[in-house]
């Protein structure tokens, strides 16, 4: 399991001590858990990336999956749409993707002789941008309105994309050929960054098993995944999540959390307040469904490393060195006091 994930895997399991609801009667909580199940027929081993994606739907966030090919990303973004009742359109991102062949563009109607926009495939529920960093920032930064605004402008008018929306943007790691680094104000708009490890040994044998038992990734219906949830179920999911609340003292303790990585000398840039309001969102999100009405800094500390990994940039000599993000995040998490 990668380190990435264990903090949601291991509490996907559990919940913390003081818990205010009971999770099976809560008909919108038993049945995100259900999803986890539906998704785990079709994807083997990701149980922190599942996790991490239902919070981010909750929370009307982005997320970013990191991972070598192979590993099912594209697979769990289609499985997790699929139990949801969610539309999802695949966008394959290569080096000569134009940024209207993602949001659409003004086409020219001889019959009527006008121009009438042609709506591109980010009109739909949840976008699965693949390998997003094989086309260049210019195509990348097409996707900015529609993340941070949920709308896309063309010729002065603006048009509304549906609800929900998310984007599940894929990408290799920055090492291999081909690539290219993703804008830094692109990514402060994904709420979560989460990688995908190869599985386990015995993951791996169970992906064989299930492939030489017939199972087909492109027959989700065949392989049993069924729908559990809609779009309406989904927002009123959302709405109790966005209702957690949380205490002036857990609002300075996320407010101490962000200001402890702007002074790490091993950082050059540290976390924005965009990252803070992240933060909270996703640990409401996390809060409910562990069946809280507030959050507590266990909510706080399991969402920290896949809300924040992404918006730090280390100084090159805490690079060269092979410091590692997440390491100064756990670090930074044992230094700051902890409200009572």
């Amino acid at each position: 399991m990668s380190d990435a994930t264990r903090p949601m895997t291991e509490a996907a399991g559990s919940r913390p001590t003081g818990a205010v609801a009971d999770l099976a009667a809560d008909p919108l909580r038993a049945a995100l858990t259900q999803v986890r199940t539906e998704v785990g027929k079709a994807v083997v081993g990701q149980e922190g990336a599942v996790t991490g994606l239902i919070i981010a739907l909750l929370a009307r966030g982005h997320v970013l999956l990191e991972g070598v090919p192979g590993v099912a990303k594209t697979l769990l973004v289609r499985s997790l749409s699929h139990a949801l009742s969610l539309g999802t359109t695949r966008v394959q991102f290569t080096p000569d993707l134009m940024p209207g062949d993602v949001t659409g563009s003004l086409v020219y109607d001889a019959r009527a002789g006008e121009f009438e926009f042609r709506e591109g495939p980010v009109f739909t529920n949840i976008l699965l941008a693949d390998e997003i960093n094989r086309t260049p920032p210019k195509t990348q930064s097409a996707l900015l309105e529609a993340m941070e605004e949920r709308q896309v402008s063309a010729d002065g008018v603006s048009r509304h994309l549906p609800e929900p929306f998310i984007v599940a943007a894929t990408q290799n790691p920055i090492e291999y050929e081909g690539t290219y680094t993703l804008p830094e104000a692109q990514l402060d708009r994904f709420l979560m960054k989460l990688t995908l490890d190869v599985p386990e040994r015995e993951g791996e044998v169970e992906v064989l098993r299930r492939h030489a038992t017939g199972f087909d990734p492109r027959n989700l219906d065949a392989a049993g995944v069924r729908p559990v949830l809609d779009a309406a179920r989904l927002a009123e999911a959302q709405a109790a999540a966005a209702s957690v609340g949380a205490s002036a003292d857990l609002l300075g303790y996320i407010v101490d959390l962000a200001r402890a990585t702007r002074h790490s000398p091993s950082v050059k840039l540290g976390v924005s307040p965009r990252g803070t309001t992240a933060l909270l969102a996703a640990a409401r999100a996390w809060a409910w469904l562990c069946g809280y009405d507030s959050i507590t800094p266990d909510h706080v500390q399991a969402m920290l490393l896949p809300v924040w990994r992404h918006r730090m940039q280390l100084r090159p000599e805490a690079e060269l060195e092979g410091v590692a993000v997440d390491a100064i995040l756990r670090s930074i998490m044992q230094q700051v006091q902890v409200p009572i």
